[in-house]
């Protein structure tokens, strides 16, 4: 059997990484692409890891400290998070989506037992 080299976001399986946060994440065999739904004022607490992040938000706004920068991030603007820098997001009070990139894959999020497919909010 073959694994097809595409899929929609919503045939994805949902990742609960944290309460009101929401991953669809594509693997690759170096990196992981991750759609991000972050529900209207939730948080991403401090923490870091080994993998770099980059991303940029796709709609909504939210919060983002790296590195003890704050910014606070809309659509379309981007973000570099170096590797075991600690960071963390306040969503805005319409919640905000984000595409992010890791590198290497995110080895860990294969804990989060994953939820059904669903329509994603964006886009």
């Amino acid at each position: 059997m073959s694994i097809s080299p595409f899929a929609s976001l919503s045939d994805l399986p949902t990742l609960p990484i944290w309460d009101g946060v929401l991953a669809r994440a594509v693997q690759g065999q170096q990196i992981t692409m991750a759609i991000v739904e972050l529900a209207p004022g939730s948080t991403v607490p401090e923490h870091r890891h080994p993998n770099e992040q980059l991303g940029v938000v796709v709609k909504g706004s939210m919060v983002f400290t790296i590195g003890g920068s704050r910014r606070e991030l809309v659509a379309g603007d981007t973000y570099n998070i170096p590797s075991n820098v600690p960071h963390d997001v306040v969503a805005g009070p319409d919640g905000a989506v984000a595409l992010d990139i890791f590198s290497p894959v995110r080895a860990d999020w294969a804990k989060f037992a994953p939820g059904p497919p669903r329509p994603p909010v964006w886009p």
